[in-house]
């Protein structure tokens, strides 16, 4: 689902970094062998997340929901030497897709990949702290997401959530239940004094959190 218009956003995706060519045939195989390939990440909204870890330079970075790779790469990109991915993904049938094309790039070995349930894994990390944490999993989860990471979360780091427009229903009038956990998600993180937070019209919508500095 992309929330702009279709002319708009090819404009915009041929104006901003091209698509690495690793990303590209990622993109391709999603769309040829995997259910529901429209949740990949895709170019536009890839070179943004690579564009905020570059500016981040982050050292430790989290992924909740990987799906076939491609945001996780992006947001590899940013890393500084030394740095870390951790990526979490509850399918373990997306394994051998996954090395396949974290293989493909030049940040395989920043990539630390977790199979199971979030909130297990997200414990299993222990005292990590994280400089970025990108939100894309099973979205009536988001909010407990957000609260069990918050501090993971360093000072001036960011979290970033991805869905929040829900094909437009936010603001419109569907009551359904998927609708009404992403307008109570935004709600909450709207007032909640210790961020800063804007949303991003990038394809579904991007929720960008920055942790306040103490």
């Amino acid at each position: 689902m992309e929330i702009l218009d279709s002319s708009l956003q090819a404009y915009l995706d041929n104006h901003c970094e091209s698509e690495p060519e690793h990303l590209q045939f990622i993109n391709r195989e999603t769309y040829l062998k995997v259910l529901k390939p429209n949740m990949l990440s895709g170019h536009y909204q890839g070179r943004v997340l690579s564009m905020l870890s570059k500016m981040m330079q982050p050292k430790r970075i989290l992924e909740i929901g990987t799906f076939t790779g491609y945001a996780t790469i992006c947001l590899a990109e940013g890393l500084t030497e030394g740095g870390i991915i951790h990526t979490i993904e509850v399918n373990r049938e997306m394994e051998e897709m996954l090395k396949k094309h974290f293989s493909l790039t030049s940040v395989e070995k920043k990539i630390k990949l977790h199979f199971g349930a979030a909130e297990q894994v997200i414990a299993d990390l222990g005292h990590e702290v994280f400089d970025i944490v990108f939100i894309d999993a099973d979205k009536k989860n988001n909010f407990l997401y957000f609260e069990l990471i918050f501090d993971k979360v360093r000072s001036g780091g960011l979290i970033i959530i991805d869905n929040v427009l829900w094909k437009g229903k936010v603001y419109g009038t569907d009551k359904d239940a998927d609708t009404e956990s992403f307008r109570k998600l935004n709600d909450r993180i709207a007032v909640d004094t210790r961020v800063e937070k804007l949303i991003l019209p990038v394809r579904d919508g991007i929720l960008i959190i920055r942790k306040k500095e103490l």
